[in-house]
């Protein structure tokens, strides 16, 4: 329609003016503006739907630990204690076919309350399991594929799966999806830029506004997400069937109201609020992980519980820049790592190896975790053990583990030797070693090699050869497509006709194929040409030697005093020896003709009459 606008490639707009024409005009991009994100968290810059303009958006980040506690992508937060598997987070519209399920189950003998013990993944054609088996304890996490144990760390179909020690970490790079899984807690960190708006399920709506956060199947809200929560039962997770309610709520009942202090007089939740936490204060508030940590210790016998809410705080300082060691001041949330690794607050998720590809991506994000000491590195990413030096990998080396134990290591030995090289070349061909880091060098060809009559020449590059006998053949060596070839060349002498030369000069040209020689000045002699013979309408087909005669011979007038008169002697240069030769023409009218014509074979000086008018018009000059 007139005036309407659309995109039509590389950020160019066109504009509709009238009778099927269009004018282009500039895609302008609206200014920056800041927003402030709901959930908390720093905003992020995202292209827009034709990915030419910039804007701030905020990421889609939930939450949930203990038993449980959710803050919803757009930072609500509640608590529900149901028990069963729920939608934590789907796609309202599918696009990149991702849905987030989350395992509930009883986890206190005194209280109904319940933890998270899994979270399941479904991504495209796989599903993947996320599991604690001991939410009471120390962690025994694990990742299942169809009930089968996968072997960290692992990566296919897109999906990475890596284990810290103390989180699970789930990540799709392409999408740049992160959800970590830990002893009773989990976050999930979605782009806005692929999921903003299209969310629903446990986690809310990611709009960066929290009223349409509780938010049921089909689209009604409710003012509680507590009851909310009731309505997302997984239905394609093979679990037993939850109790959903038949009607839905026609307003939301009012939550229960949480204790503003602990039940428990030795409670760490007031650590969120103490010194240990205060450079995070200003980044990340700890007011919804203090709500969760008071209702864990007044509903929770297991005390450990409270551990969750300050890890999953901790965690999301760690994620905003700031890195605490908060665990060494509890006397009960011991991280339990092995003798052999140490705890560290903010490790890589991915740390480094022995046997790192330089050229493989990694995942940027910091978690918690038990890791090699400083100054050590994991041997590899399956083995976990850290060693204070890799074993140097050396090309030119084979290196096998064999049976004898280091003592002081308690490893296996490793036992290497060098290769051995093949230096020996074809003839031709020169051994190089390597300039760079190659172990072996290559053998590089730097000759030509010329297989004539049974017998090898070598030529270098430039170097021409020719078989002696046959002077006007030449072989060439030349560089063609990064490999040396020999070409072969004929010389072609020009005519050669030795009465045109002085007695004893003929000789060979530095080619060694053709006949030079000093010719004769000016003198009569034979004329090399080439040309087609033509006689009435007919032609030869190809040129044909027709050489003639040029030159000057002895022709002079003086004055006889003998005869008292001038004298005239005249010689002309023409052909003492010539054959008749023939040919075939062809004629326009297509008939073949068979033509005779004189071949000259020598020329001289031959003495003739001088003629009458040259002998008058030369006196007629004397006058």
């Amino acid at each position: 329609q007139q005036n309407e606008t659309f995109i039509l490639c590389n950020c160019t707009m066109a504009r509709c003016i009238e009778n099927n024409t269009i004018e282009i005009i500039p895609y302008e991009c609206p200014p920056l503006e800041n927003i402030t994100c709901t959930n908390g968290k720093k905003p992020v810059l995202a292209y827009d739907e034709y990915y030419c303009c910039q804007h701030y958006v905020c990421d889609c980040v939930c939450e949930g630990w203990g038993d449980p506690h959710y803050i919803t992508f757009d930072g609500l937060y509640y608590s529900y204690q149901g028990n069963c598997t729920y939608v934590l987070m789907e796609e309202i519209s599918p696009h990149h076919n991702l849905k987030i399920y989350i395992d509930n189950v009883h986890c206190d003998p005194t209280e109904d309350v319940s933890c998270p013990r899994s979270i399941i993944i479904s991504y495209g054609s796989q599903v993947i399991t996320l599991i604690n088996y001991n939410l009471i304890g120390a962690v025994e996490l694990e990742a299942l594929q169809d009930g089968v144990p996968l072997k960290l760390p692992y990566w296919q179909n897109g999906v990475k799966v890596l284990n810290s020690g103390l989180n699970l970490i789930y990540e799709i790079p392409r999408l740049k999806v992160v959800i970590t899984f830990g002893i009773i807690g989990f976050s999930a960190n979605l782009p806005y830029q692929y999921f903003g708006r299209n969310t629903q399920g446990h986690c809310g709506t990611c709009t960066n506004n929290q009223a349409d956060d509780c938010m049921l199947p089909g689209g009604q809200l409710v003012e509680s997400c507590a009851v909310m929560a009731d309505y997302w039962p997984a239905k394609h997770i093979h679990q037993p069937d939850c109790q959903v309610p038949s009607v839905p709520p026609t307003t939301g009942p009012q939550p229960t109201p949480t204790p503003m202090t602990p039940c428990k007089p030795d409670s760490i939740c007031h650590l969120l609020w103490s010194s240990v936490f205060e450079k995070c204060h200003p980044f990340v508030s700890p007011n919804n992980f203090y709500q969760g940590c008071v209702f864990d210790s007044c509903h929770m016998s297991n005390p450990t519980v409270e551990c969750t809410s300050l890890q999953i705080y901790a965690a999301a300082c760690a994620q905003a820049g700031v890195c605490l060691h908060w665990r060494n001041h509890t006397k009960i949330c011991a991280s339990n790592c092995p003798s052999d690794k140490v705890y560290k607050p903010c490790g890589p998720a991915e740390p480094p190896t022995c046997d790192d590809d330089l050229n493989e991506p990694t995942l940027n994000f910091t978690t918690e975790g038990c890791f090699c000491p400083d100054g050590m590195k994991l041997f590899n990413k399956e083995s976990g053990v850290c060693v204070d030096k890799c074993v140097p990998v050396i090309i030119c080396q084979e290196c096998t583990c064999t049976n004898v134990v280091d003592t002081r290591t308690g490893l296996l030995k490793i036992s290497c030797e060098f290769l051995q090289c093949n230096e020996k070349c074809d003839q031709g061909f020169e051994y190089v070693e390597p300039d760079s880091d190659e172990c072996c060098g290559k053998c590089v060809q730097t000759h030509c090699i010329l297989n004539l009559n049974g017998t090898k020449e070598l030529l270098l590059q430039g170097q021409s050869w020719s078989p002696s006998g046959s002077q006007c053949e030449i072989y060439t060596c030349v560089s063609t497509a990064g490999a040396l070839a020999t070409v072969s060349s004929q010389i072609v002498c020009p005519p050669f006709q030795q009465d045109n030369c002085e007695p004893n000069t003929i000789q060979t040209a530095a080619n060694g194929c053709c006949k030079i020689c000093v010719e004769k000045e000016k003198a009569c002699k034979i004329v090399p040409v080439k040309t087609k013979i033509t006689h009435k309408d007919c032609q030869s087909i190809e040129e044909v030697e027709l050489p003639y005669c040029e030159g000057s011979c002895n022709t002079y007038t003086k004055y006889s005093e003998l005869a008292a008169a001038m004298e005239h002697s005249c010689s002309c240069c023409k052909e003492t020896r010539s054959t008749f030769r023939f040919i075939d023409l062809h004629c326009l009218n297509g008939d073949v003709v068979h033509h005779k014509y004189i071949y000259v074979e020598a020329c001289s000086c031959d003495l003739s009459e001088c003629s009458q008018t040259a002998s008058k018009a030369r006196k007629r000059r004397s006058y």
